[in-house]
């Protein structure tokens, strides 16, 4: 069963996505929320696979990184309006793993849904696992690494920071995914908040 949580502060926009959201194969159910969900997110019950959020409050990034630090398993995508890529990279930056333009039409819904889906499958299968329960030493590079990733800086751009190679970067990148069972980038950046490895 797949649950998707619809954040928006505005009633009539967010019950429309909210049925736009229900009607793409796959999602077994869904909720909707205002102020990014906050209630949800504390909930004791089970998080909601995928949470499409308005990033039309300011305090966007924060609810996005905030989802991240407290159910890492779940994906956010981001729904920004057309044209603000700035909104965008910061929420990309914070932990979301998808942007969607408001008012999408149902196949790049339909899309960007299933990767979600997708994401958080992976996130919750690396926990499953026991991956992630404890965890271990990085490096002083991989810590470099992971704190870059966590001020949402390319592996390119972490590179020239460190006056290294993109490859390194990468192979830095593999080795602390694996050590902390992450299945991306923003679930490792979301075990390094839990596990007090980056501030």
């Amino acid at each position: 069963m797949s649950t998707v949580l619809v954040c928006d502060d505005v009633l009539p926009t967010r019950e429309a996505l909210r049925r736009q959201v229900g009607s793409v194969p796959g999602v077994s159910r869904t909720a909707g929320a205002a102020g990014g969900g906050v209630a949800a997110r504390t909930a004791p019950g089970g998080p909601p696979d995928v949470v499409v959020m308005s990033c039309a409050d300011p305090r966007a990034g924060e609810h996005v990184r905030s989802w991240m630090q407290t159910r890492p398993q779940t994906a956010v995508i981001a729904v920004v309006a057309p044209g603000d890529g700035d909104t965008g990279g910061a929420a990309m930056a914070a932990g979301a793993c998808a942007i969607l333009v408001r008012e999408p039409s149902t196949p790049e819904l339909t899309a960007v849904l299933h990767h979600a889906l997708a994401v958080s499958e992976a996130r919750r299968s690396a926990v499953a696992a026991g991956r992630g329960e404890e965890v271990p030493v990085l490096t002083e590079r991989e810590h470099q690494v992971l704190a870059g990733m966590s001020r949402g800086r390319s592996n390119g751009e972490i590179g020239k920071e460190l006056f290294l190679s993109e490859d390194t970067v990468k192979t830095h990148a593999r080795r602390l995914f694996r050590k902390l069972g992450a299945a991306d980038r923003a679930h490792a950046v979301a075990i390094g908040f839990r596990a007090g490895l980056v501030r």
